[in-house]
């Protein structure tokens, strides 16, 4: 993800992460806060003054997604991609599932203009190739590449205004 929005023109990231030393991308172009969700304070000062939230996160999904939905709208930013998994919205949801769900459901509410993206499950496939379902309908396709993902998300962040308020499946096409 960092690689491919490193190339998009008058685009600058912050990244934040728990452990810095584990960002094994290039990061000279960018700002690097070391941190966890959780802490209200650093999360609040790194999302001030941002145009767009990216969100992939691993833990207690639901609290982590409600901090940063609490800190952008004191922060007055109402951008945010997020994603979430393939799946939340079977009806017998898997264990594994519910985290993800929640988050869902936590940015659904917000008043955000969010972009969920579920992605099947990822692969480090050197392509770009994808297919986009809405909420609702059956999620199609296979694994998907990280590299596909990023390249649908720099176009998300080149054109903001586009896929507001849209709960997205993303997988390879079959």
């Amino acid at each position: 993800m960092i690689d491919t929005l490193q190339h998009v023109p008058n685009i600058h990231l912050t990244l934040l992460a728990r452990n810095k030393s584990r960002i094994e991308n290039d990061t000279i172009n960018c700002t690097v806060v070391q941190a966890d969700v959780m802490d209200y304070d650093k999360l609040k000062n790194a999302i001030d003054g941002q145009d767009i939230v990216y969100v992939n996160l691993a833990g207690n999904l639901e609290a982590m997604s409600k901090n940063i939905v609490k800190a952008m709208q004191e922060a007055g930013v109402k951008r945010i991609i997020a994603i979430s998994s393939i799946g939340i919205y079977q009806t017998t949801l898997k264990p594994v599932l519910v985290p993800y769900r929640k988050l869902a459901d936590v940015i659904e509410s917000s008043g955000l203009d969010y972009t969920i993206l579920r992605p099947e499950w990822f692969t480090n496939a050197n392509e770009v190739d994808y297919a986009i379902t809405q909420k609702g309908t059956p999620e199609k396709g296979t694994a998907i590449s990280r590299k596909s993902i990023a390249a649908f998300v720099a176009t998300l962040v080149q054109n903001p205004d586009s896929h507001i308020n849209e709960n997205l499946g993303i997988s390879k096409p079959n």
